[in-house]
């Protein structure tokens, strides 16, 4: 995860656009390392993770219930919604470890749910979710246990491998961030 927190980013993008012009010349910057290290499936150490606005929250998913899963994507909508979609007034999180690292998978093809039907409109929401700033932490026990390899997961920005899912839950809690589970 990159040092710079989300207002730092904002701010970064919003004098890049006062500019104007005279940035259309500059060469663009490499990819920040984090970019770099989740395109490869890297794991992000727990003390990289960091709590970016006053209101934070993780969503703790580790059921396989497409239904359930759609429940918890419309709570996080309605979460974000309560708070005018601002970045700056709250950060939500999901933490998915095992059954639950299905959704954020790109195929299920050779894991332990191939005979299962993916909802086809599932991943579509989350990604809706991302651009409001959501961030999906998935446990790499997970990944290890199940034998799943780590290319699987779906390559989204916001998509990142944490060592292990229960420990991301207890870590983000530490850092401010309330639990909910939904179920």
């Amino acid at each position: 995860m990159s040092d710079v927190d989300r207002r730092n980013a904002l701010a970064a993008l919003a004098a890049m656009a006062a500019a104007g012009p005279a940035l259309a010349q500059t060469a663009p910057a490499p990819p920040a390392p984090a970019a770099a290290a989740r395109s490869a499936k890297a794991v992000t150490p727990l003390k990289d993770l960091r709590k970016e606005a006053d209101v934070a929250c993780l969503y703790h998913c580790d059921f396989g219930d497409p239904a359930r899963f759609s429940q918890m994507l419309t709570n996080i909508g309605n979460h974000f919604d309560a708070y005018g979609a601002d970045p700056f007034a709250v950060q939500l999180a999901i933490v998915a470890h095992g059954p639950g690292l299905k959704f954020f998978l790109s195929s299920l093809e050779e894991t332990q749910w191939r005979d299962e039907v993916a909802v086809p409109q599932i991943f579509p929401r989350v990604e809706a979710l991302m651009r409001s700033g959501l961030r999906v932490y998935l446990c790499n026990v997970t990944f290890e246990r199940q034998k799943i390899d780590r290319a699987l997961a779906r390559p989204a920005e916001r998509i990142e491998i944490t060592p292990s899912g229960v420990a991301t839950v207890a870590d983000l809690q530490a850092k401010g961030f309330a639990y909910i589970k939904i179920g």
